[in-house]
């Protein structure tokens, strides 16, 4: 599945790894590589992309809900307000992964992200995306990097102010599934759709 594009079976143009199943195809048309902004939202994003951590993707799309319903909609104070009992919950709760060091990696990071003044994740994030006019537009799957020096960076500048499950490949694909790269490739019919804001 490393050539340019495959069609759905609507016939539509996507990157490879996005026909393998509906849940994929909405998920890469209507999310993956279109800009995400709010702390809330880009909180959410970056634990799921912890919890995948190790896991397929779909594993974790398809219990994005689950998740959602969990942790109280990835809103960060509330999180930051869990209690163990809470902690007990989330360890027992089959909707989601029960993988105790990503449940409390989340915990925590919520308790420090509510420390921080509305909107300094969101530019804490934003701040690292690279000039999209430098960076080459993939070909086919093989093209699109895992890590790059801004991922780098980004995980650097996330773990020094005390986030965990932050390393540079689950920030690359945060930068990815937010918008702060386009890794569409270049034959994908999302790659030159419009992105929204």
């Amino acid at each position: 599945m490393s050539g340019p594009v495959l069609a759905g079976s609507d016939g539509v143009p996507r990157c490879p790894w996005a026909v393998s199943s509906q849940d994929y195809m909405a998920y890469h048309d209507e999310e993956w590589g279109r800009p995400v902004h709010g702390d809330d939202a880009l909180y959410e994003r970056l634990s799921l992309e912890a919890f995948q951590s190790g896991l397929s993707w779909i594993t974790i799309l398809r219990r994005r809900e689950g998740f959602r319903a969990a942790f109280a909609g990835f809103r960060i104070a509330e999180v930051a307000a869990f209690t163990e009992a809470d902690r007990e919950r989330l360890l027992a709760d089959p909707g989601i992964i029960r993988n105790r060091a990503k449940i409390e990696a989340t915990l925590a990071n919520a308790r420090v992200l509510a420390g921080w003044a509305p909107g300094e994740l969101d530019e804490l994030i934003w701040s690292h995306a690279p000039d999209r006019a430098s960076r080459p537009v993939p070909r086919t799957l093989a093209d699109v990097p895992a890590v790059t020096a801004e991922s780098t960076a980004l995980s650097k500048a996330l773990k020094k102010r005390g986030l965990r499950f932050v390393g540079p490949t689950t920030a690359y694909a945060l930068m990815q599934a937010c918008g702060l790269v386009d890794d569409h490739v270049e034959t994908c019919a999302s790659r030159s759709a419009p992105s929204g804001g």
